[in-house]
């Protein structure tokens, strides 16, 4: 009787094991589909980007936020949501090597430091940054890397402390670019509020803390297009 009990659990939790060893997609993970038509279409019609921004959510809602900014200066966003520095690397060729933009410019680490993809160290990060940056020189791409914007907390992990660890990664950013004759962009120390955080209500809100609102990314904007001024000359 309990041989038949075990049994029958067996095959009623065997659908449940089967899905959980279904293999891992990296087309899944890097999310190449998202901007696959897109980039296509931006190719047959040669209508290719000066600039391109690899990132996160927070360039993602900059050009659905303010999108005039992009067309007007044939820019180009290519953020998803949630993603951490290795998504963004790994489709760093599609998204914009491919489409071989004059600059890329790189904001990544915020998702890393949430932890979205699991416990990472701050040179981990640092590898997949410096990693997109010698693929954009090697195909003649000029990089700007941009400074992680100030968090207080990140809502959705809020055991998470961001704000020293934000420091850090900025301070291997900027050492790192220095040193490689790169482009970095300090929005950090304009938008960071007393206690390390981005300020509100001046550039997010209170129920968000991650994400600029319009003022915060004019801010950005500004510091941007200085930034890139010598690159575009």
């Amino acid at each position: 009787m309990n041989r038949t009990i075990l049994i029958i659990n067996l095959i009623l939790t065997m659908p449940s094991l089967i899905q959980a060893r279904q293999p891992f997609s990296i087309n899944e993970y890097a999310n190449f589909a998202k901007y696959a038509s897109a980039n296509d279409s931006l190719k047959q019609a040669d209508a290719l980007p000066k600039v391109v921004f690899m990132g996160n959510s927070i360039t993602e809602g900059w050009v659905n936020m303010r999108p005039a900014f992009f067309t007007d200066n044939s820019f180009l966003g290519r953020g998803i949501g949630g993603q951490v520095s290795h998504q963004m690397l790994l489709r760093f060729q599609a998204d914009v090597i491919d489409l071989n933009p004059e600059v890329v410019v790189i904001l990544a680490g915020t998702n890393d430091i949430a932890q979205n993809s699991g416990p990472v160290t701050l040179d981990q990060i640092m590898n997949n940054i410096t990693a997109m940056a010698t693929l954009a020189r090697g195909n003649g791409i000029k990089v700007a890397l941009c400074s992680v914007l100030p968090a207080i907390a990140f809502p959705w992990f809020p055991d998470i402390s961001p704000a020293p660890l934000i420091v850090k990664l900025n301070e291997q950013i900027q050492q790192y670019a220095q040193s490689n004759d790169l482009i970095y962009v300090d929005y950090y120390s304009a938008m960071v509020d007393d206690e390390g955080g981005l300020r509100v209500p001046e550039h997010t809100s209170s129920d968000d803390l991650v994400h600029p609102n319009p003022t915060g990314y004019k801010v950005m904007e500004e510091i941007l297009l200085k930034s890139l001024k010598p690159l575009l000359e």
